[in-house]
């Protein structure tokens, strides 16, 4: 008898370069813990980051907006993608980078205004007539086809549902029975069916077949409580931007020209300034009548010195609309001109009036005790077996030439120390990697010695 050993089939999480943060890492009282949910140091940028963040929740950020300044390599992005985290999946959170603007096929202010869209939350409270049950007869009642010929229609479809408390037979337009083909709807079955759009939604099977078969692939359930008729309130949430969509495309007829419209590669389109007007109507109304809630997300402008004059004078009036997102910039420039400028120069990259809306946030260079630790961070993430000298080692390198070069030495080095037969990186792979791989200010230098070499 051959015994074999049944590999792990568990999935691998891809890792990124932010995926070690999980949030802020600050205590009850706002302060920050020196390194904690994989964020260290920057303490000052984090405290004022946290104090943003339940304005945010608070609701009280909205059309507001704030700059993450400091040089490459100090955690801006991390620190947004850390709000992110903290505020969870039901705030809307948009990232985006400042060169996303230019598109060939929509204008710049577009895909800004796109974007604010998606950063801003609807959720909408539904109470929906529903049947539910388990399926006791399902039977189609077909009749002759009014169009002549030799095939048969289906009128209706008669469908017995049953709970806990009774039955009830539903005569059910012929529409539902695809949807009830599409599920794979069988007697033994428990559904629910949407009174309004007639939407049918198979749960599993009822409990009740359970010893049925040997081996089951199926979702046992158990047998809906309650009258097969009954109201259920439906928490949807969508985003603004959703709506835009979904007001923006045409509804295909049945006509050719539409068929072949829905089956030829969608263009992007625009979306006209008087469609958002009339969608922001109908949302104050849903406000208005207690039906739906307002949730301000936050939008995140990375490397924002890429926006141009035009893009920035358009900012002002989107953060001054009635329905705007916190915004969070981010930038690595000091003074320089201001894209879309001949002779412009401002902090920043950023237009004076423009910075005079905004609250700045600083992130400072880290120290060499801080790069050891957030590099023994990232080796953990990436589950790389690192000596103590040897983050001495990458630390020290990491003050000499950047933290990301630093970080991106550990990938090749553990791969060097498996071929070398060890299982921790040490001294010698650290050394190799050295030799092997050039840093940019290194690379700067060999330049500037052997320039007659190389072209212009």
């Amino acid at each position: 008898m051959k015994v074999e050993e049944v590999k792990d089939i568990g999935k691998s999480q891809r890792i990124a370069a932010h995926s070690h943060v999980k949030g802020l890492g600050l205590d009850e009282q706002g302060f920050a813990i020196q390194t904690a949910a994989g964020l260290v140091g920057q303490e000052q940028a984090r405290e004022a980051a946290g104090l943003m963040l339940d304005q945010v929740r608070a609701k009280k950020m909205a059309g507001r907006a704030i700059l993450l300044a400091g040089p490459p390599g100090t955690g801006k992005t991390a620190i947004a993608l850390a709000i992110a985290q903290e505020l969870g999946s039901k705030v809307p959170f948009c990232p985006m980078v400042g060169s996303e603007v230019y598109s060939s096929e929509i204008k710049k202010t577009e895909v800004l205004m796109e974007n604010f869209r998606r950063a801003i939350g609807l959720r909408i409270k539904e109470t929906k007539e529903v049947y539910e049950g388990e399926v006791t007869e399902l039977s189609p009642v077909e009749t002759e086809n009014p169009l002549g010929g030799y095939g048969k229609t289906i009128s209706h479809v008669v469908i017995g549902l049953k709970t806990a408390k009774g039955t009830k037979q539903l005569k059910l337009d012929p529409t539902i029975y695809e949807g009830l083909q599409k599920e794979k709807v069988e007697v033994g079955d428990v559904i629910y069916i949407e009174a309004n759009s007639g939407a049918v939604k198979r749960t599993g099977r009822c409990d009740a077949y359970t010893a049925e078969f040997d081996l089951e692939a199926e979702e046992y359930v158990p047998l809906p409580k309650g009258d097969v008729h009954k109201k259920r309130e439906v928490i949807q949430d969508v985003t603004l931007h959703d709506l835009d969509i979904a007001n923006a495309r045409p509804q295909g007829g049945q006509d050719v020209i539409s068929m072949l419209g829905q089956f030829m590669k969608p263009k992007k389109t625009e979306i006209t300034d008087k469609l958002r007007k009339e969608i922001n109507k109908i949302v104050n109304r849903y406000i208005d009548q207690g039906t739906a809630e307002l949730v301000p997300g936050v939008l995140f402008i990375d490397e924002v010195h890429m926006l141009d004059i035009e893009c920035f004078t358009y900012l002002h009036r989107a953060l001054e609309s009635t329905i705007a997102p916190f915004v969070i910039f981010a930038t690595n420039r000091g003074k320089c001109t201001i894209r879309g400028t001949e002779d412009l120069v401002s902090s920043h990259g950023i237009p004076l009036d423009l910075l005079d809306r905004l609250v700045i946030i600083r992130t400072m260079p880290y120290s060499q005790e801080e790069m050891q630790q957030i590099i023994r961070i990232r080796a953990q993430t990436e589950g790389i077996k690192v000596d103590d000298d040897c983050l001495a080692q990458l630390s020290e390198t990491g003050v000499k030439t950047t933290l990301r070069y630093a970080v991106q030495l550990l990938t090749p080095a553990s791969v060097l120390a498996k071929i070398n037969g060890r299982e921790k990186i040490g001294k010698e792979e650290i050394d190799e990697i050295n030799e092997l791989f050039f840093d940019a200010k290194s690379s700067a230098k060999i330049l500037a010695d052997q320039k007659d070499k190389y072209m212009k």
